[in-house]
């Protein structure tokens, strides 16, 4: 028992941090990771939304791009290497994206696995508005038939995971148009948007993958604010 009165090993914490500057959130991700590392934070969702970026995964290069670094400066949109699996991946708004920083040792979970749980809430999650997700164990991911519609790249280092996945609810499809995403040509994008033609409530898309993500992932979850978790560390 820590002395600002949780269990490490029982409580979990959600943390809607809307949109959020990428370089910020990964910073974030960081300190949590170290945090729950030592044993000093419980596990956590960061659910949040990014201004256009684009990130290159451990196997990615600059090759996936389709532009040239200039137009992308021209286009005020980022560029950061980082460490998580996979290739090139655009975050944008009208893109729901969740970091967990779980220690997976707790839940018995190798990284196939892991990776196969990311993908499983998603799925329900679509299926809850009507649309039926598929995997695809060659690229891994949810699709809708031939389209992409959420693309998942993790890290996991001493056991605690971090990065995560990325669901495309409403998002300017466009901006894929950057890159060769997932560094697959031919692949293409779609979004919840688009195929329901119709807004998507963000507010009801945060409770359906909240509620699928503790399913899976049991613990005795709260919704908490980064400052109160920032306080409990002392950040």
């Amino acid at each position: 028992m820590l002395s600002f009165g949780f269990s490490v090993e029982n409580k979990g914490y959600l943390l809607d941090l809307g949109l959020i500057d990428y370089k910020k959130a990964w910073d974030l991700q960081h300190l949590f990771w170290s945090k729950r590392v030592e044993g000093k934070l419980s596990d956590l969702l960061l659910i949040l939304e990014h201004p256009h970026v684009l990130t290159l995964g451990r196997r990615g290069d600059r090759s996936s791009l389709r532009v040239s670094p200039e137009v992308l400066e021209e286009k005020g949109i980022p560029l950061f290497q980082v460490e998580r699996g996979g290739e090139v991946t655009y975050h944008g708004p009208g893109q729901l994206v969740g970091y967990p920083i779980l220690n997976l040792k707790d839940y018995g979970f190798r990284v196939t696995r892991y990776v196969e749980e990311l993908e499983e809430i998603i799925i329900r999650t679509l299926k809850d508005f009507g649309i039926e997700g598929r995997r695809d164990t060659r690229n891994r991911g949810v699709w809708v038939q031939d389209k992409k519609i959420a693309s998942v790249g993790i890290a996991i280092q001493r056991w605690v995971s971090f990065h995560g996945f990325a669901l495309n609810y409403q998002t300017e499809l466009k901006y894929f148009d950057l890159i060769y995403p997932c560094g697959l040509k031919g692949v293409r994008m779609t979004s919840m948007k688009e195929i329901l033609k119709k807004e998507i409530s963000r507010g009801l898309l945060v409770e359906r993958i909240s509620f699928h993500f503790k399913e899976i992932f049991q613990r005795e979850w709260e919704e908490k604010s980064l400052e109160e978790i920032q306080k409990k560390i002392g950040g």
